[in-house]
C-alpha cells in the first residue's frame, strides 16, 4: 500500500505507521516463527530465520525511504534497488531473496524493476549502518544521507553490475524454490493455526 510519510518524522514512527498501514502487526511480524513471502502471484511460507529477521529490519526501512510499494511490483522494485545500492553488509538470506525478486521482476516488470535498480546505483544501503541510530533520524535526514546522492554511474558499469545481478537470480530463483517449496506444506499449517488464533482472540466473546 502506497503510503506518504512526512520528513518530519521520525525512523521510528514511520515504521509504525507503515507496520499499521500494511496490517504487518505491531512488531512488524519479526517475533513470528514462519512469514508469508509473496514471490509475484505465488504466495508460500517461510521460515523467519534471524537472517531474514535482521535483513528486513533494514529492507522495511528501505521501503520507506523509496517509497516503493509492498505489493508485488513494488517488492521487485524494492529487490532492485537494494542490488543496486550495494550488497555489502547484505545478509545472505536477503542476497538470494533480491536476486530471486529481482530476476522475476525482469520478466513481469522489466521497466520499474530496471529504473529501481538504477536508482538504487545512485543511492546508498542502510544495510552497513548501525539499526538503532537509524530509527531516531527523521525521514528527510536519512533521504537526504541515502537516496540518489552519488553522480551518474557511467552506463557500461551499470550494465555490468546488472549483468551479474541477472545471473545470480537465474541461480538463486530455482534455489529459492528447491529450499521453500518442501516446506510448505509444514509452514501453511503452522500459518493457518496462527490466523485461526489470530481470530478468535478478536471475537467478541459470546453474551450470556
Amino acid at each position: 500500500m502506497k503510503t506518504e510519510y512526512a520528513d518530519d518524522l521520525t525512523l521510528a514512527d514511520a515504521r509504525a505507521l507503515y507496520f499499521e498501514t500494511n496490517d504487518f502487526g505491531a512488531d512488524g511480524g519479526y517475533g513470528d516463527a514462519w512469514v508469508e513471502f509473496e514471490l509475484g502471484p505465488i504466495k508460500m511460507p517461510f521460515p523467519n530465520t534471524p537472517g531474514r529477521v535482521r535483513a528486513v529490519k533494514f529492507h522495511d526501512l528501505h521501503h520507506i525511504l523509496t517509497g516503493y510499494e509492498t505489493n508485488p511490483v513494488g517488492e521487485f522494485e524494492i529487490a532492485g534497488w537494494e542490488l543496486g545500492a550495494g550488497a555489502r553488509k547484505m545478509p545472505a538470506a536477503a542476497r538470494v531473496i533480491n536476486a530471486s525478486g529481482f530476476f522475476t521482476g525482469l520478466i513481469s516488470s522489466p521497466r520499474k524493476v530496471v529504473a529501481a535498480f538504477l536508482r538504487g546505483r545512485r543511492s546508498r544501503s542502510l544495510y552497513p549502518e548501525d539499526f538503532e541510530p537509524l530509527l531516531r533520524e527523521t525521514v528527510a535526514e536519512a533521504r537526504a544521507r541515502y537516496l540518489d546522492v552519488r553522480s551518474e554511474g557511467r552506463p557500461w558499469a551499470d550494465a555490468l553490475a546488472m549483468a551479474g545481478w541477472i545471473l545470480a537470480g537465474s541461480l538463486a530463483f530455482p534455489l529459492f524454490l528447491v529450499l521453500t517449496l518442501p516446506l510448505a506444506p509444514v509452514g501453511m499449517l503452522l500459518l493457518w493455526l496462527r490466523k485461526a488464533r489470530q481470530e478468535r482472540a478478536a471475537a467478541p466473546a459470546p453474551s450470556r
